[in-house]
């Protein structure tokens, strides 16, 4: 059994891609032997020195990927983020501190680089808390019985005087990143997309190794004519007895900039022929989707679990990143295993802007920085976390006072997988 000093950690060479990718599809409990074309698909999402590797020998046992991102804070201004991905371990080299040694590397390079803060969507809740990150926002799945919803069955048009068009791939890569452009600036938890991401989800490239199948794509146009909205939807063939229609639409991803897009993509999606049930894929925890329908409870919720998570690398920058609705102050009291961006430091906050500085003062709320992770785009509360005992009021009401600093009227929301 080889020991934690033969097993080398390091950024993976041209040549050692495609075994990476071997242990990645293990990892990930897919097929290990993976398609030339998938590698050089897969080829085109790494950044040269960010895709680390642990080799036992000349067999690559584990995988960690990063790449730059922008993640919007409350307020719509985007900070710079260190975004993890395909982050894997082989079950025959578990409990040696590769990924330790693989995430400590990575956070220390994004801090010396400057980013603000680092992202992931965590596979598994237990693992990542012990490096500093904190779950920031929550998904939700909704399945929507149309029949029940309560809508017009006749429904054929807005009625806002806007249409829905169905378009192809080459409209979704064409309008798609600029809409999602005015979607992220105004939600907080929002990160950016790359042209590949676009092309992945139009079928120019296949990063899956499964066969490409073109879904559908409608897009809305208000009344003026322009575009706020486009979602892409699959259908499935379902019959029952007495050949009744038993079909569900699928939505892969919807993007509405206006509630009147949104209330027009949901409602047309509901009025498709033959289909009885409406699979909402990933929405924020608080969308409109229920209560866009005359009976809300005919969407029922089928997943609602944390999904992005954040990791502060620069406290200061990123409390003063974010706009606050109130005004106050309270002396935070930051705890960094990691040793990444520990201390004392005092927030003055309030409509007009925020300063964040290093302080000498009595804390009045200790935290981890895995905590601060959870707070900082608006949706964890300091309340309920020191309820839990995860945080500690050295002054008494200190959470209420953060809680009315930090948390947000909307929820925050990561429409993406990463």
């Amino acid at each position: 059994m080889s020991s934690r000093t033969d097993i080398d950690v390091r950024p993976i060479t041209d040549d050692e891609f495609p075994d990476w990718n071997r242990a990645l599809n293990t990892g990930f409990l897919m097929p290990p032997l993976v398609a030339p074309e998938q590698v050089e698909a897969r080829r085109r999402m790494f950044v040269p020195g960010r895709s680390l590797g642990a080799f036992d020998g000349d067999r690559c046992v584990a995988t960690f990927r990063s790449f730059d991102q922008e993640l919007t804070a409350v307020g719509g201004r985007p900070v710079r983020a260190d975004a993890i991905s395909n982050v894997t371990v082989t079950a025959t080299h578990r409990r040696r501190g590769l990924l330790t040694r693989m995430m400590a590397q990575d956070l220390a390079a994004a801090k010396e680089r400057g980013d603000v803060v680092a992202t992931l969507i965590a596979a598994e809740y237990p693992i990542y808390g012990r490096y500093g990150f904190g779950p920031a926002t929550t998904m939700t799945e909704w399945a929507v019985d149309v029949p029940r919803a309560g809508l017009d069955p006749r429904w054929a048009a807005p009625e806002d005087g806007g249409r829905i068009d169905l378009v192809d791939g080459e409209d979704v890569r064409k309008l798609g990143p600029e809409l999602h452009e005015r979607l992220r600036r105004a939600q907080p938890g929002a990160v950016s997309r790359t042209e590949l991401w676009w092309q992945a989800r139009t079928g120019v490239v296949n990063t899956q190794g499964t066969p490409w199948t073109e879904p559908n794509y409608a897009l809305y146009r208000s009344a003026d004519g322009e575009v706020e909205g486009l979602a892409s939807y699959r259908a499935d063939e379902r019959w029952g007895d007495a050949k009744q229609p038993l079909n569900t639409a699928t939505v892969d991803w919807l993007i509405g900039v206006t509630p009147a897009a949104e209330r027009a993509l949901w409602h047309y999606l509901c009025s498709i022929d033959w289909v009885q049930t409406v699979k909402s894929g990933w929405r924020s925890p608080d969308d409109l989707l229920p209560h866009l329908l005359p009976d809300p409870r005919a969407a029922r919720i089928t997943t609602q679990a944390d999904w992005l998570w954040v990791r502060i690398l620069d406290v200061a920058a990123a409390l003063e990143a974010r706009t606050y609705d109130g005004r106050g102050s309270a002396v935070l009291e930051v705890v960094d295993r990691g040793g990444l961006t520990g201390g004392r430091w005092r927030l003055e906050a309030g409509p007009d802007g925020a300063s964040c500085a290093p302080s000498t003062e009595s804390a009045d709320l200790v935290l981890d920085v895995g905590e601060l992770g959870a707070l900082w785009l608006g949706d964890a509360s300091a309340v309920r976390l020191a309820a839990l005992g995860r945080v500690r009021e050295e002054r008494a009401g200190a959470a209420r006072v953060v809680d009315a600093l930090l948390r947000t009227s909307r929820r925050p929301w990561c429409p993406d997988m990463f």
